[in-house]
């Protein structure tokens, strides 16, 4: 540690300014706590995502402070989703959700945390975080802070992850990561009541509707894709994505927002600890779902309000450090393991011309099933 640089000192120190780290900032404030959270970015800002969030998440996001209601979103309740060939097929979404940017909703937060008291430092990288003598040390790259709690909410790969060698980022490249993200907005003739998924070879890509009638066109694939196409998204685009005829429709005419794509590499679904080295992981960094349904978003800010719990028992004395990561993980596990590993198993049929076709029939022919499923990747409102 550099002598020279200040340290301040804080209660919670959150690394990582998504919708769990700002969510969980802003219920901090609101209980009094001194916060500080490290962002690498600047807002508002693009980032790969669905952009459709499960309506357990409205009356969370509505007590943080957000007035929904007066955004008009587009409000969804119907799922569409097409197989390798085009073949598309209808399900009712039985919670429902809405469409939004995050360009919109992680700014919003952002200048809600601020206004609570939040200190947010933006352009801020976070080297490390050191837990000693029953405290945190944060190291960026600008100054150096003390928090008597850390959490890590820095998305699905970080440098972080790389340094303590967590096991999801140590691992060979295999069926469950190695996945590129790529996201555009466009304006393109699309029911605002619907989100698509549509099956190409390998991969599936989400379409739904957000703010000021815009889609969000979100796909996931695997590297070996791109590395088969030159590593040319358009190459893979073109001649892998348009193999599907509704794909090759909305590419060749939808009209796009801004100038290239936005992408993400090296993601992974594999199980993920959602406590290391004492600190306490939300959102992707302690467990990803698969974004069938865009339900990593309610995941996220539900780990939040589940850790902002704990946080404040322990904060207040009321419940040992070993408590807090005990009953931390228990509640995880138990609101999200299941949702994870139904994820895993409906995206291992996905992206394939047999299993998808087949999946996509049996779907069809018994709405019971597809109904269960679906309420499966939803959880309940928080």
């Amino acid at each position: 540690m550099n002598p020279d640089k200040v340290i301040y000192d804080c209660d919670l120190a959150i690394v990582g300014g998504g919708l769990a780290g700002l969510t969980l900032a802003i219920q901090s404030a609101d209980a009094g706590y001194r916060v500080v959270l490290f962002e690498k970015e600047v807002y508002p800002f693009h980032k790969v995502c669905g952009e459709y969030i499960s309506m357990e998440s409205w009356k969370f996001l509505e007590s943080c402070g957000l007035p929904l209601a007066e955004w008009d979103l587009p409000l969804i309740n119907r799922l569409s989703i097409s197989d390798t060939y085009g073949n598309a097929y209808s399900f009712k979404l039985p919670l429902g959700g809405f469409g939004v940017s995050r360009y919109r909703l992680d700014n919003a937060l952002y200048e809600l945390a601020v206004k609570k008291g939040v200190i947010v430092l933006t352009s801020c990288k976070v080297n490390d975080m050191l837990f000693a003598e029953d405290h945190f040390l944060i190291q960026t790259s600008h100054r150096n802070y003390i928090a008597k709690l850390a959490v890590g909410s820095f998305g699905k790969r970080s440098n972080i992850d790389v340094k303590w060698g967590r096991e999801f980022a140590k691992a060979k490249p295999g069926k469950l990561n190695n996945y590129i993200g790529v996201k555009y907005h466009i304006r393109y003739n699309h029911p605002s009541d619907i989100i698509a998924l549509h099956n190409f070879k390998n991969g599936y890509c989400g379409m739904s509707r957000v703010e000021e009638g815009v889609s969000c066109l979100c796909y996931l694939t695997t590297a070996e894709n791109l590395r088969l196409s030159g590593n040319s998204i358009a190459a893979m685009e073109e001649n892998i994505l348009a193999k599907n005829p509704i794909l090759k429709k909305i590419f060749t005419e939808a009209v796009h927002e801004y100038p290239g794509p936005i992408t993400i590499s090296q993601i992974s679904f594999q199980y993920k600890k959602q406590i290391e080295n004492h600190v306490v992981m939300l959102g992707d960094a302690a467990g990803m779902i698969t974004p069938l349904c865009g339900n990593g978003m309610s995941m996220a800010m539900h780990s939040a309000k589940i850790a902002f719990g704990n946080i404040q028992l322990f904060l207040s004395g009321k419940i040992s450090r070993a408590e807090l990561e005990n009953r931390y993980t228990k509640q995880w596990t138990a609101n999200f393991a299941t949702r994870t590993r139904v994820g895993r198993w409906v995206q291992s049929l996905f992206g394939a011309h047999t299993t998808t076709f087949l999946f996509l029939r049996l779907m069809h022919r018994f709405p019971k099933l597809a109904e269960t499923l679906i309420t499966l990747t939803h959880g309940k409102e928080f």
